[in-house]
């Protein structure tokens, strides 16, 4: 879609030049959402690929990836030695149905400010641990869990002139092992529920997304009876009704999700 009201575009060489960013000026990267429907207040954009942030970048503590990395770049990063994990990336970017276009546009960091609840990249970064690296408008850094980054939908912690500059899934999490489980109501649709389930030394992490307003976490020490999960489940408040999934169809479909990654990854479980 055409931006009509746009009269130009700048690109950033420097942090110093997302200082134009404002309430009529927003950051571009892949675009694909921002250019999906009409954004009359915009007058400006900041294109963020010219800070040639590197996408991917390992490191002994864990994986950094820039916000402006592609899905398609995401998907593809070689397989490293001990990341038992890595496999959610894919699946993860799966999610996220389109074409080839698509994913070699669209970015992880877009994805995750748009933050619609079937964001994938939302229901990633949350299974994983993930710690976000915020640039704030006034020039001070802010890191904080990705989980506690979303508010809502289409709702995040950032305010205007803000941008995310990257994240950081940690060593840990990449070497546990996970399940992952998405449904919609029809075969190409956008996701009405997204669940991922992690296992390591830490204890047990299942992740609520797509069904629910803002990501929800559930965290035990070690693998929850069924039923103490399911009591869990039913707890949670945020489940939401729009064309893509009705709530209680939400809430009943995660409850099956959600008992089918308990009963694999326990099932994976070394005994003694």
């Amino acid at each position: 879609m055409d931006l009509h009201t746009v009269e130009w575009i700048a690109s950033a060489r420097s942090r110093s030049d997302l200082g134009a960013l404002g309430p009529d000026v927003a950051p571009l990267a892949g675009g694909s959402e921002l250019f999906a429907s009409p954004r009359p207040e915009l007058t400006g954009l900041v294109d963020l690929l010219s800070l040639q942030w590197p996408p991917l970048v390992i490191r002994s503590d864990g994986l950094e990836i820039a916000a402006t990395c592609t899905l398609a770049e995401l998907s593809r990063l070689p397989a490293v030695p001990g990341w038992t994990a890595q496999p959610l990336f894919f699946e993860c970017c799966g999610a996220l149905f389109g074409s080839f276009k698509i994913w070699n546009v669209a970015t992880v960091g877009g994805n995750i400010c748009t933050s619609l609840p079937a964001g994938p990249m939302i229901a990633l970064a949350c299974a994983l641990d993930a710690e976000v690296l915020i640039w704030r408008s006034d020039g001070t850094d802010e890191v904080m869990p990705a989980s506690g980054f979303v508010t809502g939908n289409m709702t995040n912690v950032l305010q205007t002139g803000d941008v995310l500059r990257s994240l950081h899934l940690p060593v840990r999490a990449l070497r546990a092992r996970t399940a992952y489980r998405k449904i919609a109501l029809s075969p190409l649709g956008r996701s009405g529920a997204v669940l991922v389930g992690r296992l390591d030394a830490d204890g047990f992490l299942l992740t609520v997304t797509g069904a629910t307003l803002r990501p929800e976490l559930l965290r035990y020490p070690a693998v929850p009876s069924a039923g103490q999960l399911q009591r869990d489940l039913a707890r949670l408040d945020s489940w939401f009704t729009d064309a893509h999934g009705a709530a209680d169809w939400r809430r009943a479909v995660s409850a099956v999700l959600g008992e089918e990654i308990r009963t694999e990854l326990e099932e994976e479980t070394p005994t003694s």
